[in-house]
């Protein structure tokens, strides 16, 4: 049997029951979108896990196919990487992949539409700047060379601003134009570290030319 309450308790109940009546469905509301917000976050983390996970069996599947050389098979996996997971890290390597692949077997125009792939919906700089440089090489290939300067007129991440002036050097000495290319293959030495194996062919271009690196000031040089 229940105790009945006394003044102070009673009154106590009637100022509990007057704010919950006034504030209590605003109370209400705000616990359940912090609950749901809350909810929708770990959704979205295991959703994101999920998705991850059956981008890479796809990107799997797009590599053995490129090892098997079936480029058919390849192109289906990719597209359907593209159509189901396009913003995951694994779409825009398997069309890097795809499009070396392509190039390789001959079809350049598949390349170059894995590669514009990569240009325009992927998130990722480093991979959209990887693109660039393979789709100036394309060009290159098709002697398009004002098409091949275009590609190479973007912001990339600094660590590829050497590639990209030295793709540009290779484009410019493909047009007949050794000044301008010099000058392109110097902002790509001096932009690479000592370390970088990759500068050795740039000073080969550049001793092509008539320039001696070992003459240039070492302040010019990229710092290690």
């Amino acid at each position: 049997m229940a105790t009945p309450l006394n003044l102070e308790e009673q009154e106590q109940l009637d100022q509990f029951k007057h704010f919950w009546s006034r504030y209590g469905s605003l109370i209400t509301w705000v616990l359940i979108a912090v609950l749901g917000g809350f909810a929708a976050w770990a959704g979205w983390s295991f959703w994101q896990r999920s998705q991850g996970a059956q981008a890479a069996v796809l990107y799997e599947e797009i590599e053995r196919a490129a090892l098997a050389n079936d480029t058919e098979r390849m192109q289906r996996a990719l597209t359907q990487i593209k159509d189901s997971y396009g913003r995951s890290i694994f779409a825009a390597q398997a069309a890097l992949l795809a499009g070396r692949v392509q190039f390789e077997a001959g079809r350049p125009e598949d390349a170059r539409s894995a590669l514009n792939w990569v240009l325009t919906e992927s998130n990722n700089p480093s991979y959209q700047a990887v693109a660039r440089l393979r789709l100036a090489g394309l060009d290159i290939e098709a002697q398009a060379f004002e098409q091949a300067l275009l590609t190479l007129q973007a912001e990339v991440p600094p660590a590829f601003v050497p590639l990209l002036a030295d793709r540009r050097g290779d484009v410019l000495m493909a047009q007949g134009k050794p000044a301008e290319a010099q000058a392109q293959y110097l902002i790509a030495w001096r932009g690479m570290s000592e370390r970088t194996e990759y500068r050795r062919l740039v000073e080969v271009k550049l001793a092509a030319l008539g320039v001696d690196v070992a003459t240039l000031p070492a302040v010019q040089e990229a710092a290690s």
